[in-house]
Parts: structure tokens; C-alpha cells; sequence
């Protein structure tokens, strides 16, 4: 009978297992996996990323309301201030009639400066977004210091 090779180990004999991996070992274990970041839950659409994604927009939302009922207040009182107060027909301003000069000249800084501050707020709250998230990124907290000797 001829010389046949010999099969590998964990072949062809049956219950053998196959030869094991060596591993190195280069420190402790680590203690799970690594917590994702906040931009990458907001990116996956975890549920932590859309409670990120709806705390923003409910705070835009919110800021978005107070200017437009801001405005809604002071320009829509304008007819009902000159209604009530049918003296303030009489008065001009340069020659111009007051509600005409209120309303053509004295509403658009007022828009204006409402929008300035909209926009402020806005990006302001985009930043304290921005914190948030990246407070979450931040590593683990610092060591507490060594007592003193």
C-alpha cells in the first residue's frame, strides 16, 4: 500500500478540532465596545440622536413662535391703536399722516432689528447643540487628582 499523506488536524478524524488561533495578548481586556458618539447616533438615527435632533428643533420651534407672535403683537395692534384712538388721524409727522408713517417707514427697522435677533438666538442655540454633542463625544472624565502628602 502506498505512503498516503496524513490529513490535517481536525480533518477526517472525527470530534478533532481544528488548530486554534494564536492571539496576542496586548492588554487588559477592554470592558465593552465603544459608546458611539453623539454625531454618529444623530447620524445612525438611534433614538438618542432624534432626542438630540428633536430637543434642537423644539428649541428653534419655540424661538420661531415667540418672534412671529412678537410681531404679530406690535404690527397687528397698529389698526387697532388708530381704531381707538381716532385723535391719532390727525397728527402728521413731516407732513405725512402718522399711521402712514408708522407704517411705511417705522414697521421695517423694526423687522429688521426682530430678524438681527432671530438670527442670533438661532445660531446661538445651534451652538449650544453643538456642545451638547460634543460633551457627549468627550472622553472619559479625567482621573480626580492625588491627594496631597
Amino acid at each position: 500500500m502506498p505512503d498516503l499523506p496524513h490529513p490535517p488536524a481536525g480533518e477526517g478524524t472525527p470530534g478533532a478540532r481544528p488548530p486554534s488561533e494564536r492571539v496576542r495578548v496586548t492588554g487588559p481586556p477592554r470592558r465593552g465596545a465603544r459608546r458611539a458618539t453623539g454625531a454618529e447616533q444623530i447620524d445612525a438615527g438611534t433614538a438618542v440622536g432624534e432626542v438630540y435632533l428633536r430637543s434642537l428643533l423644539a428649541e428653534q420651534l419655540r424661538l420661531g413662535l415667540a418672534v412671529v407672535g412678537t410681531m404679530a403683537l406690535t404690527l397687528g395692534s397698529l389698526p387697532a391703536l388708530f381704531y381707538l384712538a381716532p385723535g391719532l388721524a390727525d397728527v402728521r409727522v413731516l407732513g405725512v399722516p402718522l399711521a402712514w408713517a408708522v407704517l411705511a417707514g417705522a414697521v421695517y427697522p423694526f423687522l429688521f432689528v426682530l430678524g438681527w435677533l432671530h438670527v442670533r438666538r438661532s445660531e446661538a442655540n445651534e451652538r449650544d447643540f453643538v456642545e451638547l454633542v460634543a460633551r457627549r463625544e468627550s472622553p472619559e472624565p479625567p482621573e480626580p487628582p492625588e491627594p496631597e502628602r
